[in-house]
This record gives structure tokens, C-alpha cells and sequence, in this order.
């Protein structure tokens, strides 16, 4: 995923559809210097953690 979209995704109050290794994930916040997203499992809201934007994949 690129920032761009990570960001609009972010910031968007509607829910996309974001999986992460086929998980459904949250996109909390966007670091577009370093190119990851804090994200946490839709199931698991205290699992937060930081990824690379080109692991998530949005459905």
C-alpha cells in the first residue's frame, strides 16, 4: 500500500477493508518518512505495533 492511500485510509471515518499477513487490521496512525502504519488486529485493539505500508493490502 502506499502512503497516500494509507493516510486517506487513516483519516477516513469509514472502515476500509486493510489485511495484514490475512488479518484485518487498523490503520492508527501513518509515518510517511519511514513508510510503516501503527496497526492493530480489528480482534485485538491492545496488539498495536508498527509495520512496513507495503504489507498491508487493502481488500
Amino acid at each position: 500500500m502506499n502512503v497516500q492511500r494509507a493516510k486517506e485510509i487513516a483519516e477516513s471515518p469509514i472502515m476500509a477493508n486493510v489485511l495484514f499477513n490475512g488479518v484485518p487490521v487498523y490503520i492508527q496512525h501513518v509515518d510517511d518518512e519511514e513508510a510503516t502504519a501503527r496497526v492493530y488486529p480489528l480482534d485485538q485493539p491492545e496488539n498495536e505495533y508498527s509495520i512496513a505500508l507495503d504489507q498491508l493490502v487493502e481488500k
